[in-house]
């Protein structure tokens, strides 16, 4: 079945990097554009970053542009997002999504990042 599995996430100081993954398997990861999506304690969802399906266009969030890079390995059927120097803000469960016709159809679980000194 589609699935989609986030991981990488942690605890880590202010001004560190992270790098999540986002394994996918049951479709073929290399025609779907893929997002990523965070959700901040006691907030709504906020949009992070979008990649299309070859790799070849993205864009990003202000509050996280110039900040976070988002790539993918369409060999590898994953997604990745580089997270430099985090703040504090940056706090919170990371999901990716698959994007299918303007809609987000598939979502992992979500994986945690905290930033915090």
């Amino acid at each position: 079945q589609v699935q989609l599995v986030e991981s990488g996430g942690g605890l880590v100081q202010p001004g560190g990097s992270l790098r999540l993954s986002c394994a996918a398997s049951g479709f073929t990861f290399s025609t779907y554009g893929m997002v990523w999506v965070r959700q901040a304690p006691g907030k709504g969802l906020e949009w992070v970053s979008v990649i299309n399906s070859s790799g070849g266009s993205t864009s990003y969030g202000d509050s996280v542009k110039g900040r976070f890079t988002i790539s993918r390995d369409n060999a590898k059927n994953t997604l990745y997002l580089q997270m430099n120097s985090l703040k504090p803000e940056d706090t919170a469960v990371y999901y990716c999504a698959r994007g299918n016709s303007g809609y987000l159809d598939c979502w992992g679980q979500g994986t945690q990042v905290t930033v915090s000194s």
